[in-house]
């Protein structure tokens, strides 16, 4: 028996078949550094159509986690894909850096009493220190982007940008100083943004307290009584006792009906439809003596149970009748924001709201009976104090949810301080308030998933006015001169500001903390002083499209200062694509941005939230040296990132088997394109053989699908294409078939030139499709390819060399979309007869197909090339009606179609493996069938048109 294994082409390539990509990748994000990737793609793409991805600054505070990683890394596939695209897509990696987090490590590290500055600077460098641990992660993951010069919120030039930004909405009216009823944590010391607030489950003290009346004629005309017959008294339900000393008004609804119960020693008003929940609650029996509406008792006063001062009855909309409640609300203006609208707009002065609680949530020393102590720990004694002078009734513990500080998990409270605001309703300039022109911007983006839409409008519909001013060293100062006399701010502040910012641009916030105010007042410095007070962090980001997108900014963009996307979690409608959109349309007049795409949180498989003690925490830090950035890039893009994002070890297995399929596909392309050289072997693709035709054209089609998946950022629909492409088209037919011809013709037939020809059409472009997602493996693709390229795929555009098969083509895509049913059918029964042990292998079957006219008609024009199709040795074609009569003739799903396979009788040929009646019968080459001694490099070679 000859050799015969010389005289074929076999696959050969120096593309590895296992990855190792965490040994591999670290050396590719060398040499993407090394060439200066990003910076060739920046000067490749000059003069271009931009899109702009405006990147949300993550915190510059610990390593990253999972959802970091989710975040840049679908950024980074965006920015790629519209890179890949043509256009002109740089990235800017932000952080944010002022703000308490960092404030309270510092403080933890090296103590609470600090000087300022000194705080200052030791935040500064812990914040540097941050991003250059979570910079060199992110790196790691594969993402390209201008990690040289990323913005920084504590860079002075964004410093001085941000009160520039604070100066342009002073300008156009939207600020204003006010009281206010705002969260406030004690922990932090400071005013919290709605969005550092979260809700946890807390146990309160709930009380029902008798407010004596003052007034008892006006309260017996009320109810219709020509006078009242016992004492009487209005209950109030609340779970905060702390506030009841706070207590200036009470409320009722205007259209509920309230009653007069006779309890025995007093009368009660109570909502009538509560009375009967109310009294078991107290243990009384009680009589409803009257009844009258809400309306009614408007402006009637009761006294404080325990402090000589009277609560007047105001009428409000916002009062509930829920069981457990009385229908009456108790009103400490300090402590609500409905307390303090309702009273505000029934003239109660700013001076005259009653505020005892203090920023460290320790009651003011004058304040009787309870001065000087913890609100928390004073509860009891209030409690206490109610029951001695019987004005409670009722008093249970209760669990509740309640807000709570999300840095600190503490208990937040509500507390009226006077603060500054961006107006919600006042009047700009051009007349519109804030609110509308929000409104109006958001309705004007385009949403992904469209329904964040609904949500960012009804959070900006009902949102209050916004607290943007903190008591924190660490942040940007609000550089304000108020009149001592007056109050009001400096007539020149805006110019102020901008003096102010000059400095902070040339020395960093600290040059406000030091100012003399005589450097910019002169003479009337004396008149005035200066605010210490700083932006909310929220500000800090919100405001970065004012200062980094500009085009005088060194990242700055001809686009100005309108993103075509913001990109972050869900949480960040309330975060800061809300803050954003206020600034924007307070600076601007519309969004800073075009779209807000948005994904979920990250969860385990069985959906719950990630955590340590839970030890379901999936760390990318451990997946990128276990498995490699490219598994975890690749499980991003294949979840709906528009829900929760499950992952865990076996979830990132299963992704690593579809990687695998990806990654040996590319490698059997590049195998048989050994010896191919594209610009001298390369097919016109009217001359290249149909089957060939139809991959190269199966290409196009599915990359014009993957463009515009790319484009609507629809990635799990890449990802299930391109797998699919891999494990249906390719794997499952296209590369089984082409293998005897790959294998078996002549090293330079046009059999052999058309296949490499397709398969590097095919490889070129699938390289520039994973790119965006598996970028380090299509580098490594991609640079495995021969012919002359460019210095990375990461440069190149969409793969301009696929052709499509003409409308009218006889064997055009239904065709072979049929073909490839009839020969999925086909397999099902070659591998039954495996199992049943008639074969041992396909190429040792003679398949009958029993078909019908329309599939004859289809197959028969295949001719002796069918044979190759199905991989057997044999094909015939019989009418269908004689598979009813044939002995194992087995029926399949597609209509039309009986397949009879039996064992070929004839040799094997030991070079093509294929069953034949020759094989034997050539003297020269006893072992060999007559068509491979035609292919053989002495012999005429073989003709093939289809397959």
């Amino acid at each position: 028996m000859s050799d015969y294994k010389h005289t074929l082409n076999l696959p050969e390539t120096d593309f590895p078949m296992r990855g190792n990509l965490p040994q591999r990748e670290p050396g590719r994000v060398s040499q993407w550094q090394d060439m200066k990737l990003y910076q060739r793609l920046r000067e490749e793409r000059r003069g271009r159509e931009t899109f702009v991805l405006h990147d949300g600054p993550p915190y510059a505070n610990g390593s990253i986690h999972i959802g970091h990683a989710v975040n840049k890394i679908l950024k980074d596939i965006i920015v790629k894909s519209k890179n890949l695209a043509g256009f002109d897509a740089p990235y800017v990696p932000g952080w944010d850096c002022h703000g308490l987090p960092i404030e309270h490590k510092v403080e933890t590290t090296h103590g609470k009493h600090l000087e300022p500055e000194q705080a200052r600077a030791l935040c500064r460098e812990y914040a540097a220190s941050q991003i250059q641990t979570q910079l060199a992660d992110f790196v790691r993951l594969g993402v390209i982007g201008d990690w040289d010069n990323p913005y920084r919120s504590m860079d002075y030039a964004n410093e001085a940008g941000e009160i520039r930004a604070l100066a342009d909405m002073v300008a156009a009216g939207y600020v204003f100083k006010g009281l206010k009823p705002v969260n406030w944590c004690f922990d932090c010391g400071s005013a919290l943004a709605e969005a550092e607030v979260e809700y946890q489950d807390k146990k309160s003290d709930a009380i029902d307290v008798a407010f004596p009346a003052a007034d008892e004629a006006r309260l017996a005309a009320a109810f219709g009584l020509a006078e009242l017959p016992k004492p009487a008294a209005i209950v109030i339900w609340t779970t905060t006792p702390w506030t009841v000393p706070a207590n200036q008004a009470l409320n009722v609804h205007p259209e509920f009906s309230y009653a007069l119960v006779d309890t025995g020693e007093r009368l009660l008003v109570l909502a009538e439809e509560l009375v009967e929940s109310c009294l078991e609650r107290y243990e009384l029996k009680g009589e409803v003596i009257a009844t009258a509406k809400g309306a009614a008792l408007d402006l009637i006063e009761f006294r404080h149970p325990f402090y000589d001062r009277l609560s007047p009855v105001y009428l409000a909309d916002y009062v509930e009748s829920e069981v457990g409640s009385t229908g009456i609300v108790h009103s400490a203006p300090a402590y609500g924001v409905d307390d303090f609208v309702t009273c505000r707009a029934h003239g109660m002065a700013f001076e005259e709201i009653k505020s005892p609680v203090q920023g460290n949530g320790v009651y003011a020393d004058d304040l009787p009976f309870f001065g000087g102590q913890l609100i928390w720990k004073a509860n009891p004694q209030i409690v206490d104090k109610l029951r001695e002078v019987g004005a409670l009734l009722a008093h249970k513990v209760i669990t509740h949810s309640y807000m709570h500080c999300w840095r600190h998990k503490t208990p937040v409270i509500y507390r009226a301080t006077a603060q500054w605001f961006v107006g919600m309703d006042l009047q700009g300039k051009d007349g519109r308030t804030l609110r509308e022109r929000a409104l109006e911007g958001i309705e004007a983006t385009q949403f992904t998933p469209a329904w964040g839409q609904a949500r960012l409008h009804a959070m900006i519909a009902n949102r209050p006015d916004w607290c943007i001013s903190r008591q924190r060293n660490w942040g940007v100062p609000i550089p304000f001169f108020l009149h001592k006399t007056t109050g009001e701010l400096h007539p020149r502040t805006v110019e102020l500001m901008e003096e102010a910012a000059k400095r902070v641009e040339r020395e960093g916030i600290d040059a406000w903390f030091r100012l003399d105010p005589v450097e910019l007042l002169g003479d009337e410095a004396a008149q005035y002083e200066k605010v210490t007070d700083t932006l909310d962090v929220w500000f800090d980001s919100g405001t970065t499209h004012r200062h980094v997108l500009r085009g005088s900014h060194p990242h700055g963009h001809e686009s100005g200062p309108r993103a075509d996307l913001y990109l972050e979690g869900s949480d960040q409608h309330r975060g800061w694509f809300h803050s954003s959109l206020l600034t924007g349309c307070a600076i601007d007049g519309h969004p800073p941005y075009r779209g807000l795409l948005t994904h979920g949180f990250t969860v385990d498989a069985q959906g719950r939230k990630m955590s340590k003690s839970m030890g379901n925490v999936v760390a990318p830090q451990e997946v990128m040296d276990k498995l490699g950035a490219d598994i975890l890039r690749l499980w991003v893009a294949s979840t709906d990132y528009s829900g929760e994002m499950a992952v865990s070890d076996e979830i990132l297995k299963r992704t690593a088997d579809v990687y695998r399929r990806i990654r040996n596909t590319a490698r059997f392309l590049l195998a048989n394109l050994n010896g191919f050289d594209p610009a001298r072997d390369s097919v016109a693709f009217d001359d290249m053989l149909a089957l060939d035709q139809w991959v190269v054209d199966r290409a196009a089609q599915l990359q014009a699908r993957i463009e515009k998946a790319y484009e609507e950022y629809r990635f799990l629909d890449v990802y299930q294409q391109v797998h699919t492409f891999c494990s249906r088209e390719l794997g499952g037919f296209y590369l089984d078939v082409i293998k005897d011809r790959q294998y078996t013709t002549q090293a330079d037939s046009l059999a052999r030139r058309s296949c490499q020809t397709a398969l590097y059409h095919v490889v070129e472009a699938l390289s520039r499709w994973v790119a965006p997602i598996l970028s380090f493996t299509a580098e490594e693709i991609y640079e495995n390819i021969p012919g002359n390229k460019g210095d990375s795929v990461l440069l190149e555009t969409y793969y301009e060399g696929l052709s499509t098969l003409a409308p009218n083509a006889e064997m055009g895509r239904e065709f072979w979309e049929q073909v490839l049913e009839v020969k999925q059918a086909v397999n099902k029964c070659l591998e039954d007869a495996r199992n049943a042990k008639v074969i041992k292998g396909s190429l040792a079957a003679e398949v009958t197909l029993f078909v019908d006219d329309e599939l004859h008609a289809t197959l028969a024009k295949l001719g002796e090339e069918l044979r190759f199709v199905m991989l057997t040795s044999e094909v015939r074609l019989a009418p269908l009606a004689e598979g009813q009569d044939i002995d194992g003739a087995e029926a399949t799903e597609l209509a039309g179609l009986k397949v009879a396979v039996a064992a070929s009788s004839h040799q094997k040929c030991e070079r093509c493996w294929h069953h034949r009646e020759d094989v034997g019968s050539h003297a020269e080459h006893p072992d060999l069938c007559g068509r491979c001694i035609s292919n053989l490099p002495e012999g005429a070679g073989e003709t093939r048109h289809y397959a």
